[in-house]
């Protein structure tokens, strides 16, 4: 075993600060994550910053807006009415994901910040650009049936494994964020980087910087959102595709959209081109079809040792048709 420290700030800030001056320090919430990667020997901190009591758990309104405080527990979140109520996606996302035991335990601002992996990255006797940059990437050629099929590099096929991070990336969720430099919010879609050249780094955060709250706007359109997840079994695995969709219809055509797709790439995927297609188009299959198919028009797909990760393609289209036709037959 690795010795390492362990200390219980009384606040964020001094959080932040401890963070600052250790190099390898490490967050430690709810640790669901963290604590795998330190018994795999993936990561070897050498201080261990328990947020327990810097951070809040408390769900909060603000002129409409909800604040979820990062400690907040996965399970407290998705059992609270008015996550239940005004942004479903959410509340849907959280049910999917893990076990009830690890929701009681991974928190709001621990959850989204797990590292975006897959088996190899998790296998120390194999090469991968994410732990040891530079040594190359194991999954191609390998067992690639989970691995991206969008934004990919030849550094990195990983995707992020996170369910509610693509909730909150359709929902327009904000982060603020406390860093050595002070506050600042960054817009949740914009939190999570593509592999490119340094797939070292899943997000855009700084080493000492602390997500504080997730916010989610006063939006009409997330109490007509839905969460659709496709995995090989029933409870606790990671998507093999997943969909995050909201949508508003009126008088049988699409008036607005909010569409985010997961098990497809480094980042939760918004996408984009597909809401451009759906806006102003009749609320048919054949539109959500056209729009999946736009927004996959660029994926690339691997061959590999299990017979690749093609499947993913149809299986997508298929599962976001179905989820924008259940949203256009639900009553308003």
């Amino acid at each position: 075993m690795r010795p390492f420290d362990h200390q219980t700030p009384a606040n964020a800030h001094t959080a932040v600060h401890l963070a600052a001056a250790h190099p390898t320090a490490a967050f430690l919430a709810g640790g669901t994550n963290l604590v795998d990667h330190l018994k795999l020997g993936i990561t070897h901190p050498d201080l261990l910053i328990d947020l327990s009591a810097a951070t809040t758990a408390a769900i909060t309104e603000l002129d409409g807006r909800l604040l979820i405080g990062a400690g907040a527990r996965n399970s407290d979140i998705a059992a609270d009415h008015r996550v239940r109520t005004r942004y479903p996606a959410l509340a849907e996302a959280l049910l999917s994901g893990a076990s009830g035991q690890l929701r009681n335990m991974a928190t709001a601002g621990g959850n989204p910040l797990q590292r975006t992996r897959c088996a190899y990255f998790q296998d120390t006797t194999t090469p991968c650009n994410k732990r040891r940059p530079g040594s190359g990437c194991a999954a191609l050629g390998g067992f690639t049936r989970g691995h991206a099929i969008l934004g990919a590099s030849d550094h990195c096929v990983a995707t992020h494994p996170s369910d509610m991070a693509v909730a909150l990336t359709a929902l327009d969720a904000t982060v603020h964020v406390l860093g050595p430099d002070g506050e600042r919010t960054i817009p949740f879609v914009d939190l999570h980087r593509l592999p490119d050249d340094d797939p070292t780094r899943d997000t855009v955060l700084d080493h000492g910087d602390l997500i504080t709250m997730i916010e989610l706007p006063d939006s009409p359109i997330a109490r007509q959102s839905r969460y659709r997840k496709v995995r090989d079994r029933a409870s606790y695995a990671f998507a093999l595709i997943s969909v995050a969709a909201a949508l508003e219809v009126t008088h049988g055509v699409i008036t607005d959209a909010r569409l985010a797709f997961g098990g497809v790439a480094h980042k939760p995927w918004r996408a984009r081109a597909a809401e451009q297609i759906l806006i102003g188009e009749p609320a048919t299959d054949d539109t959500y079809r056209l729009a999946a198919e736009t927004e996959l028009a660029n994926a690339r797909t691997l061959d590999g040792l299990d017979g690749g990760n093609a499947f993913k393609v149809p299986l997508l289209i298929r599962t976001a048709t179905a989820v924008l036709r259940q949203l256009a037959e639900e009553p308003r």
